[in-house]
């Protein structure tokens, strides 16, 4: 029993001894990782707190290299000096002018149209009715006075001519018989009443036949036909002037009425240009006033003078219409066309202007190149009037000043691909 007791002794201390190393081994791994556990919360709290210095520090490097990197608008600095050798500005084509005095017009520019001129435009009937046997002129044909444009057939006109022939007829016997009573008169064996009777009855008959070809006249018809042609129906429509053919209404074989509309002809060489003028522009646009037209579609100018003003407003559109004669030799103004009309209002005198194509924009403002030696300097300027092709400076440049006109876009590239280059 004691034996035992002895051996449950020695378990229970060897049980007691590994225990406590346990424990102890125990104790000291979980202050280990206790201690870890701080290092870590402090390396952390160390490295927040160190991030908003280094932000603090990335912000303020960035802002120093922004401010360090030239803008390309403040690269282009007033005043610089584009070098540029006299060979260079020959070879760029650069045209170099002086500061001078300058007339600034103050255009007001009215809408218009071209339009036939119908002074020179004629709507050709037939006159007579009848079966259209020819039509030789076509559309937008030029044609020449006189020249056949159509041949109907036509019973009227046959009748006309057949009264005419009749007419020549009676003439002729009316003649005779003047011609005989007048010499038996003379003979002393007809009496002179007979002989007054026959010269009465020729002159009737000659004014029947006149009056006959005036008929045939008046129609456009040809008084001379002989009754043996066998064409005495044939009529033919002939252009009453020189012009183009702009409208056809008119077919092989079709019958046509005397007042049909068949062609309408257009002498071209000269157009109307009719201008749309509104209430407020009346004052500036007058009969005898120089105006300029330029066309709406393509690049095309003429010149002209203003010809008629309309007295009256029109009732739904409140305005008036106005209109220029304008040459056309070239037939480049085709009526329907849209236009511009330029017509000068006023007419100031400036002391410093410039053309209007020399003024570039830098650094939003307007500049000129200055020619300098050894190149060109831009120059900023005060702009006032203009007119599109000259430019008031009010401050900027003085009178006799050369600057470039032709070409300065690529001074301005020359400054701006230099400014680059020393930003780099």
């Amino acid at each position: 029993m004691n034996t035992i007791n002895k051996k449950q002794g020695i378990s229970i201390a060897a049980i007691i001894v590994v225990g406590v190393l346990l424990s102890v081994f125990i104790l000291r791994t979980d202050k280990t990782m206790t201690e870890a556990d701080e290092l870590v919360e402090e390396g952390s709290t160390a490295a927040k707190s160190q991030m908003p210095q280094d932000d603090d520090k990335r912000e303020r490097s960035d802002k120093e290299n922004q401010s360090q990197t030239p803008d390309r608008d403040e690269v282009l600095q007033e005043g610089a000096l584009v070098a540029m050798t006299d060979q260079q500005i020959v070879e760029n084509g650069i045209s170099i002018q002086a500061v001078s005095t300058a007339h600034i017009k103050n255009v007001v520019i009215l809408p218009g149209e071209i339009r036939f001129n119908e002074d020179k435009t004629s709507h050709v009937v037939p006159r007579l009715a009848g079966v259209v046997e020819s039509v030789p002129a076509n559309l937008g044909q030029q044609v020449k006075k006189g020249q056949v444009m159509a041949v109907i057939a036509s019973t009227a006109l046959s009748e006309q001519r057949s009264e005419l022939l009749s007419a020549q007829k009676r003439l002729e016997l009316a003649r005779a018989t003047f011609a005989r009573e007048k010499h038996l008169w003379e003979a002393k064996i007809s009496a002179e009443q007979d002989y007054l009777q026959a010269r009465q009855a020729m002159r009737e008959m000659e004014i029947a036949v006149h009056n006959a070809q005036q008929k045939l006249l008046a129609l456009g018809a040809s008084p001379t036909v002989s009754a043996n042609s066998g064409a005495i129906n044939r009529y033919e429509i002939r252009a009453p002037f020189d012009g183009m053919v702009v409208e056809k209404h008119i077919a092989l074989g079709e019958a046509v009425k005397e007042d049909a509309n068949i062609f309408t002809i257009s002498d071209l060489s000269t157009v109307w240009a009719d201008i749309i003028v509104s209430a407020k522009d009346l004052n500036v646009v007058r009969v005898g006033e120089k105006v300029t037209i330029k066309a709406t579609a393509f690049d095309s100018t003429a010149s002209g003078t203003v010809s008629y003003v309309s007295a009256l407003m029109g009732e739904q559109t409140r305005t008036a219409k106005a209109r220029v004669t304008l040459a056309n030799p070239q037939m480049a103004w085709r009526p329907g066309l849209f236009i511009n009309v330029e017509v000068v209002a006023n007419e100031t005198e400036v002391p410093v202007a410039v053309s209007t194509e020399a003024i570039q924009t830098i650094n939003d403002k307007p500049t000129i190149f200055v020619r300098a030696p050894g190149g060109f300097i831009a120059q900023p300027v005060k702009t006032g009037l203009s007119d599109g092709a000259h430019t008031e400076i009010v401050a900027g440049l003085e009178p006799n000043t050369e600057y470039a006109v032709d070409g300065s876009f690529i001074i301005k590239a020359e400054l701006s691909k230099s400014s680059a280059e020393d930003s780099d």
